[in-house]
């Protein structure tokens, strides 16, 4: 498997690691943690010397209880100067743009981000495909129950894995259509699914994609591992740790995690096990 991204080729016969750039007030682990420029430096520093391969930011919470979202300018705002900011700092830094905006998407691009990362799968925004299909860079596909204004409601589903499996044969082939080839698939963990569909997906990674496409998992630190456990966001290291183990004994390519140093870990470990 391999994505085209800036030019270059990637490939994942070696799992590859997403740590996260948060320029919200309520995200659920990190919100309101950087306040400043030289602060979110820091913190990008910190996850490109332990081995971070891509750095999504974030303008946008996306957690269930979220109430609203920010207007397309607030989200601009926020996460265009970071962009500049890491690009100045670390120019070989591969950037996701995390946002269903086709606006903020297509700003952010100019300014040097590889990647889009759109956790409504171009549903809330109907220009998001067609931007796709001038820029040309890789877009990670998201399932996601919850669209629309976020809310706490879970979709009961039968054949969970069917239904989503459906859901990106539909949207691949319209993507195809608007000539987008590297398609990132992204299960969509926590976004109006339940605790056992949750737990099904991560079981069952591998049928996901048709083993076409890479498959990114964001679970660090999620509600699915802390409400198990009856644990704190802050407590709940060691356990996505174990469910970041899981995911890629079942398949996963990327992590997009909070941690990076434990993340690249995990991948350590798990190599030498498969391997063995």
């Amino acid at each position: 498997m391999t994505i085209n991204c800036g030019g270059s080729l990637l490939f994942f016969h070696v799992p590859k690691i997403m740590g996260i750039v948060n320029i919200t007030p309520d995200s659920f682990y990190d919100g309101g943690k950087f306040k400043s420029e030289k602060e979110i430096l820091r913190h990008v520093e910190h996850l490109l010397s332990h081995g971070s391969d891509f750095i999504d930011i974030g303008g946008c919470s996306t957690r269930p209880w979220s109430k609203s979202y920010p207007t397309k300018e607030e989200e601009i705002r926020r996460v265009i100067p970071t962009i500049r900011s890491i690009l100045k700092e670390f120019p070989k830094s591969i950037i996701s743009i995390d946002t269903f905006h086709s606006e903020v998407a297509k700003i952010a691009v100019e300014e040097g981000a590889l990647i889009i990362n759109d956790i409504s799968g171009g549903d809330i925004d109907k220009q998001m495909f067609p931007l796709l299909s001038k820029l040309r860079i890789p877009y990670i596909l998201s399932h996601n129950n919850m669209m629309g204004e976020i809310n706490n409601r879970k979709c009961r589903e039968d054949n969970t894995l069917l239904k989503i499996n459906l859901f990106f044969s539909r949207k691949i082939f319209f993507l195809k259509k608007y000539g987008v080839n590297d398609i990132i698939l992204d299960p969509g963990f926590g976004f109006g699914k339940t605790l056992k569909q949750n737990y099904q997906l991560l079981k069952n990674l591998s049928l996901l994609g048709f083993k076409d496409h890479v498959i990114l998992v964001g679970i660090s630190r999620k509600s699915m591992i802390r409400n198990i456990l009856k644990i704190t966001t802050e407590e709940a290291l060691n356990a996505s740790s174990v469910v970041h183990s899981l995911a890629l004994l079942n398949g996963a390519k990327i992590l997009r995690v909070h941690d990076v140093k434990e993340a690249i870990e995990c991948i350590k470990l798990i190599r030498v096990y498969q391997k063995s």
